[in-house]
């Protein structure tokens, strides 16, 4: 399995509240229909919660470390195969998930990169 890893970083002029409820509402449903054509295994949103301070604390554990993401998305494939091509339809059900990422996410500022798994506990 190859998986892509998304730390998404939310557009500065929503709350958290607003980016997380889009995110799982209207973007979540973008995915899961279009989940088939572009191949998508599974699909886990990783939204960030905190305790009054903990982040704070965190940070300055970490010698004053950057804010946290806004949440992770993660997206599992078969193979590398399967990722991208230049199928019509996966073109384009691509572009419609682009299109809307960018009404909630912050792209510039949210890295992402495909990865395998080492499982090391569980």
């Amino acid at each position: 399995m190859i998986k892509l890893t998304f730390c998404l970083r939310r557009r500065p002029d929503m709350t958290q509240e607003e980016f997380q409820r889009y995110w799982r509402g209207t973007h979540a449903a973008l995915v899961a229909e279009r989940a088939d054509v572009l191949r998508i295994q599974r699909y886990v949103q990783v939204h960030t919660t905190d305790l009054p301070g903990l982040h704070k604390s965190l940070q300055a554990r970490n010698g004053g470390a950057p804010e946290p993401y806004d949440g992770i998305a993660e997206l599992w494939f078969n193979s590398f195969d399967e990722i991208g091509g230049n199928d019509p339809a996966r073109q384009q059900a691509a572009a419609e998930l682009l299109e809307d990422e960018r009404k909630f996410i912050d792209l510039p500022k949210s890295p992402m990169w495909f990865a395998k798994e080492h499982v090391v506990v569980g």
